[in-house]
């Protein structure tokens, strides 16, 4: 699970927040944190094992990769010289959209780009798939994300990205990449309006017959669509009563992949997919769900062929 640009996330329950103010949060939770981070401990809950892997620095990264040891979520960390992991602060309140503030990584040089290529290509080699999950911290460049990629695909690896902008148009030239994205993210770079199931399957289909491997766009409520050899399926969740959606992507994520590396179709894949990404909702905290709200929620998860 790579997080070029982990994160120490410190998540706050403001009851009624509102900018201006002065608060005591509820609660407090001080995590590792970072989208694939968030993957590796949402595997964790569903019977999965994640290997964490990207970029820590300073008295920062020290403590995220404690807090990760202490959850029993394994570090293959590549260190940089300089500078801080960022920390990244949630508020969250009952009914409310979270607030989300994420402060910039520590600057990484060419020199740090190939040691993380080392150290992921070393796990890979043990790994049933690779998870690329985020944002690129300063001073990464595309040429370097693009050919890490590339070799492990080249190499046979199962690999799966989850990024935007840039990084998403770089991995979008990768054949036989899989794909994760929101779909907002992939009307960015097809230049359409990605906002219901019926254009978010033909999204994903068009990005699948570019020579893509499987293609995933995720709704929020409405579910996800996954397309793989020119089929398409529609998942979508019960209702629930949202606490906080952050982390919800990387659950789905880690719901998604696993079952997959064991086999199980795609329309099943990605129902438990869903399922993941709707449990991870009801609590605070990327990837902290319970076993028991997965269940629950996973029963009353439907899927139907799409188009």
């Amino acid at each position: 699970c790579v997080t070029a640009n982990p994160a120490l996330d410190r998540s706050l329950v403001i009851p009624g927040f509102t900018p201006g103010r002065i608060y005591r949060p509820e609660s407090l939770l001080v995590a590792a944190g970072g989208k694939g981070v968030n993957v590796a401990r949402a595997l964790r809950n569903i019977g999965g094992q994640g290997m964490c892997a990207g970029f820590l620095a300073g008295h920062n990264g020290r403590l995220l990769a404690e807090l990760a040891e202490r959850e029993g979520l394994p570090g293959a960390w590549t260190w940089v010289e300089g500078g801080e992991t960022r920390i990244c602060t949630i508020i969250a309140a009952p009914d409310v959209e979270a607030t989300v503030i994420n402060e910039y990584g520590p600057q990484v040089s060419e020199q740090d780009w190939e040691r993380l290529h080392t150290d992921v290509t070393r796990e890979a080699a043990r790994a049933e798939a690779v998870c690329f999950s985020g944002s690129l911290p300063p001073g990464a460049s595309q040429a370097g994300f693009d050919k890490l990629v590339r070799s492990l695909v080249v190499e046979g690896r199962s690999v799966w990205v989850d990024t935007s902008g840039a990084s998403l148009r770089t991995a979008l030239a990768i054949p036989n990449v899989h794909i994760k994205v929101n779909g907002d993210e992939a009307g960015e770079v097809l230049g359409k309006t990605v906002t219901d199931v019926t254009s978010a399957a033909a999204a994903a289909l068009e990005l699948q017959a570019r020579g893509l491997g499987v293609v995933v766009l995720t709704l929020g409520a409405l579910g996800a669509v996954i397309a793989q050899e020119g089929h398409c399926w529609h998942a979508q969740p019960p209702a629930i009563k949202v606490i906080s959606a952050v982390g919800s992507g990387d659950s789905f994520f880690a719901g998604l992949v696993l079952p997959v590396t064991q086999g199980i179709s795609p329309d099943e894949a990605v129902r438990r997919g869903v399922a993941a990404g709707a449990a991870n909702a009801l609590t605070v905290g990327g990837g902290s769900f319970s076993r028991e709200d997965y269940e629950r929620v996973l029963a009353g998860t439907t899927v139907k062929v799409q188009g």
